[in-house]
């Protein structure tokens, strides 16, 4: 069962990544299932991930936004 939940842990990561996502930290938790009529281990997975977004006004080869369009500009 542990080769099983490794590869469905990489699965799932590969699944994140492939959509742009960094994985940043991937907990797997093994437990006896709290189910009285099931034998059966269960596992649980927490992922944390985290991906950017680029701002949509963005001036120059830097990505650095423009603030002189902002509503929120004093002076």
């Amino acid at each position: 069962m542990e080769d099983e939940m490794l590869t469905d842990g990489r699965t799932l990561v590969e699944l994140i990544e492939s959509e742009g996502w960094e994985v940043t930290d991937l907990e797997l938790t093994a437990y006896e299932s709290p189910w009285a009529d099931e034998d059966d281990p269960e596992a649980s997975v927490t992922i944390s991930a985290r991906k950017p977004y680029a701002e949509e006004n963005v001036d120059g080869e830097n990505g650095a936004s423009s603030d002189d369009d902002s509503p929120f500009k004093i002076g």
